[in-house]
């Protein structure tokens, strides 16, 4: 009998728990059976042990996975690009599934906001068979409908979980807020979403990208990633003194596109005065209900804002990730680069205090 060892978050703000499920390995039709090579600690993982978004406990954490199929159900022969798939292939799959039928889906073509989309490690409760629907697992069963993507030799597991779901999620961001050629930009937030704004902004001929954030060892990222400058949030204290720091660099009206990427709701207001009038602002990081802030609404149309939210990502945004890393060895390397913590299964829990304590680039799972 196969069975996996799984991390399960069964209370918010506690230990997570090592439990085993035995694997069924009876497909339905279009259905995979892969096995977990690695999986990221998100930073959204972290607002979920917090509590701040509804989530069914238990639940097997881990949207950000990737490994190679064991086995396919009936039906499922190629990926979402139409390559074939085999026992074997290194994969990557997208973390939620969408329906494709609602009233988002397919009327207001916005299926990020699809009715009854699920994603892995967050929608499924793991005491519901077939219980292996998260990426702190050595196993996962894929749903039928899965979107998954055969990975090319050129692009690592590191490259492809160090960028994680922030590749994709700025992807998507970006392409709905838009950075033009020369345009200057300033990133809010030195983690995996600000990184991953940082080489999107930078490939869509950004002049100039000023990161600001902390901690030191993510500034000192961001740099090797290409920012012009860092500003760092213990060096300036204060929103006047850092906007005099971006502004040093950006020019003295403010920056043509500024990009939250920080999942703290301070971050928003401080993100205005950044922005030159007639800017633009993009809130990205707030995936999670992290709470109200208080701002002068006057500020927007004073400076003619325009302020635009971006959820998640579309399976498509998966394979422009996977195709941003193949054709570029840098980038592949710099975000290869970020995985800095490796933990087996049995350290998920110390994995995950990692990331809330800001002290990894990307801490990683070897189930």
């Amino acid at each position: 009998m196969l069975t996996s060892k799984v991390a399960v978050l069964t209370a918010y703000q506690s230990p997570l728990e090592i439990r085993e499920y035995e694997v069924d390995e009876t497909l339905a039709l279009g259905e995979a059976l892969a096995r977990v090579e690695m999986a990221g600690i998100c930073g959204t993982d972290v607002h979920l042990w917090k509590g701040e978004l509804p989530i069914p406990v238990p639940v097997i954490l881990g949207h950000e996975s990737a490994g190679r199929i064991a086995k396919l159900g009936e039906g499922l022969e190629r990926d979402w690009t139409g390559q074939a798939l085999a026992v074997g292939d290194r994969v990557v799959w997208a973390s939620s599934i969408v329906c494709g039928e609602c009233y988002y889906c397919r009327i207001k073509k916005t299926p990020t906001r699809c009715l009854k989309r699920k994603a892995y490690g967050i929608s499924y409760c793991c005491d519901e068979a077939p219980h292996l629907r998260g990426g702190y697992s050595q196993w996962i069963l894929l749903r039928a409908g899965s979107s998954i993507f055969k990975l090319p030799d050129t692009v690592p597991f590191e490259a492809i979980v160090g960028a994680g779901c922030a590749l994709n999620t700025a992807l998507h961001g970006i392409e709905r807020i838009g950075v033009e050629m020369g345009d200057t930009v300033v990133v809010q937030g030195a983690g995996p979403v600000g990184l991953a704004a940082l080489a999107v902004a930078i490939e869509s001929g950004a002049s100039k990208v000023v990161v600001v954030g902390g901690p030191a060892h993510r500034l000192k990222m961001a740099l090797e990633f290409g920012a012009d400058a860092v500003v760092s949030l213990d060096e300036y204290k204060t929103v006047e003194a850092r906007r005099a720091a971006v502004c040093a660099v950006v020019g003295e009206y403010g920056a043509d596109v500024v990009l939250e990427c920080v999942g703290h709701p301070s971050a928003v207001p401080e993100g205005f005065e950044l922005c030159r009038d007639g800017g633009k602002y993009l809130v990205l990081g707030q995936y999670a209900n992290a709470g109200n802030v208080e701002f002068n609404p006057h500020i927007i149309t004073k400076k003619q804002l325009t302020v635009m939210g971006s959820w998640a990502f579309e399976a498509r945004h998966v394979w422009g990730a996977v195709e941003f890393l193949a054709r570029s060895a840098k980038w592949c390397d710099l975000f290869s680069r970020q995985v800095t913590h490796r933990f087996t299964l049995d350290q998920a829990d110390e994995a995950l205090a990692t990331v809330r304590r800001l002290e990894a680039g990307k801490a990683v799972i070897l189930p």
